[in-house]
């Protein structure tokens, strides 16, 4: 399989390594940065590209893996393509891939990537969605080349995820930077919180999180949650955030 990677960021560089150890032709790498289309050109032996006429109109698939604000005016230059294009986006329909290649869809990979961290793709939930059932067998075809875990999901059904994913991930990951902040300003080290943060995480394996809730708010401990608030007198930002937290753990239904 020969494959044209349009985008050389997080999730680009861990998909297009992933699809070259399993033996795919990584033939070009567009970014419209060239120093960064050159870096991942090399890790895969791809030729880098910065300018769409150089274009291979020819591959048996086009990866676009970009913001999702520049997907759209991709999707432009890959009209005339003879293969199959997908993008890698949570929260963009597939619809704006209409017109593209010889077939289009989303291979959507549910993981957290950095470039400097490995991440085994094997057990990376990947979903999938193509305009026909000939293309959706392709991309099924490939996904289950990366992963273990393929599931065909709609479109409205993967924003719904991508937003449950920012709860899950993005805001926790937030929530962690605020607490290593607020034990720095105190002269504490963030490492004090990691047991109590991979314990946390471990318990979801086997129960439901609203199983395992702890803490104040779901004991109701008002005195302890008002030393908190009061503890947040010189950060008012942390004290709303407190608040807001604490009150929807409350009045969450068991």
């Amino acid at each position: 399989m020969n494959i044209v990677f349009i985008g050389s960021g997080n999730v680009a560089t861990h998909l297009a390594i992933a699809f070259k150890a399993m033996g795919a032709d990584i033939i070009q790498v567009w970014s419209k940065d060239s120093r960064n289309a050159e870096i991942l050109a090399a890790l895969t032996k791809a030729e880098p590209i910065n300018k769409w006429e150089a274009l291979d109109q020819t591959a048996d698939c086009y990866v676009i893996s970009v913001k999702d604000d520049a997907i759209a005016d991709v999707v432009g230059h890959l009209q005339d393509v003879r293969g199959i294009v997908v993008h890698t986006s949570g929260a963009t329909s597939i619809d704006v891939l209409k017109g593209a290649g010889t077939g289009y869809g989303v291979l959507y990979p549910l993981q957290t990537f950095s470039k400097t961290k490995a991440v085994d793709l094997k057990n990376v939930p990947f979903c999938i969605e193509a305009d026909r059932t000939e293309t959706l067998e392709k991309i099924s075809a490939v996904a289950h080349l990366l992963s273990a875990a393929v599931a065909e999901v709609s479109s409205d059904q993967r924003k719904v995820l991508h937003l449950a994913a920012v709860f899950a991930c993005n805001f926790t990951n937030h929530l962690y930077h605020l607490s290593s902040k607020l034990l720095a300003e105190h002269n504490l080290k963030f490492d004090l919180l990691k047991p109590l943060i991979e314990e946390t995480a471990q318990k979801i394996r086997y129960a439901a999180p609203i199983e395992v809730q702890t803490g104040p708010a779901i004991r109701d401990d008002r005195e302890t949650m008002k030393k908190h608030v009061n503890l947040l007198a010189d950060s008012p930002q942390l004290q709303e955030i407190y608040v807001m937290l604490s009150n929807s753990i409350k009045n969450t239904e068991l």
